[in-house]
């Protein structure tokens, strides 16, 4: 039995008129009746009372009813599903972001914004370790990662920049050069414990800038971590800016890098070759967002 049979039966149904029904369906009444004795074959059962002057339920037919009207209901929302999902309008999104991604607030921006338009998509987002991340992306177990740049690639990956930041060194409350406002010169931290965030691109910047070997001490994780660290007196470390502006711990300070500003970027990586539809009108939303520029004057 096909849906089209039961799309016959239900219009006779609600006509009880053979020649209505077969209008409304567009077919000629004979095909119309040879349809409903193949249903009743099929089913071994009456399920009309025929006369000359009208057409009737049998108790079976009843039953049928009901039943063949939640199929094709049930039907109507599996292809309405079908084509919302191949439209990207339904769907999963699974998101994955570093920490200092969702400091920086781009994490939020694109997260909300994507809500509004297309509200019958889930997205799933999660914190992953920042050299994990891109890996799995690639992989499929993430869809889009929210990272900070620089960092390497898979290839089959594609970034999309969307805050571009600098990176700028915390220090403990009681460090010679913590009631200073000048930017701090890179030479002067030779020998300094660091702790390393997990974005050590600064931190290998800085001690290049100032020809000395990183002497890291400590690698505790998120910028939370390396923070609670600084206002220890454990070391000082180098980390992106915005999070002196949203971040402030007891006996911590900032100060800015001399020399030219060391960029730090906050990106989308997503894989180029995306199929998904729901996930696809995500990264379009990203990718036609321009980037963020943060003053490096204070950084």
């Amino acid at each position: 039995m096909e849906l089209r049979h039961l799309r016959y039966f239900v219009t006779l149904a609600e006509e009880l008129h053979f020649a209505r029904a077969a209008e409304r369906l567009n077919i000629a009444p004979p095909t119309l009746t040879v349809q409903i004795q193949e249903i009743e074959r099929t089913l071994s059962a009456r399920l009309f009372v025929r006369t000359k002057r009208s057409v009737t339920l049998t108790p079976a037919g009843e039953i049928f009813l009901a039943e063949a009207r939640n199929v094709l209901e049930q039907y109507a929302r599996a292809e309405s599903a079908g084509r919302r999902a191949g439209r990207g309008e339904i769907g999963r999104v699974e998101i994955g972001y570093v920490g200092s991604a969702a400091y920086a607030g781009v994490l939020q921006d694109q997260t909300s914004r994507f809500r509004l338009s297309w509200p019958g998509v889930h997205l799933d987002a999660r914190e992953f370790p920042m050299d994990e991340l891109p890996g799995l992306v690639a992989d499929g177990h993430v869809d889009i990662g929210f990272v900070r740049l620089p960092m390497v690639l898979p290839r089959e990956l594609k970034v999309h920049v969307l805050l571009r930041d600098y990176f700028c060194l915390a220090l403990p409350g009681g460090h010679p050069e913590a009631g200073e406002t000048r930017p701090l010169r890179p030479a002067l931290l030779a020998g300094e414990a660091l702790i390393a965030p997990e974005q050590q691109a600064g931190t290998y910047e800085v001690a290049r800038r100032g020809r000395f070997a990183p002497r890291i001490v400590s690698s505790p994780g998120s910028l939370l971590a390396v923070l609670t660290q600084v206002s220890l007196g454990t070391g000082i470390s180098v980390i992106p800016g915005i999070v002196r502006d949203i971040m402030h711990m007891p006996n911590v300070v900032f100060r800015p890098v001399a020399g030219e500003p060391i960029p730090s970027e906050v990106a989308a990586v997503f894989r180029a070759a995306e199929s998904a539809p729901t996930v696809k009108t995500l990264i379009r939303q990203i990718v036609q967002s321009p980037a963020i520029e943060l003053d490096a004057g204070d950084r």
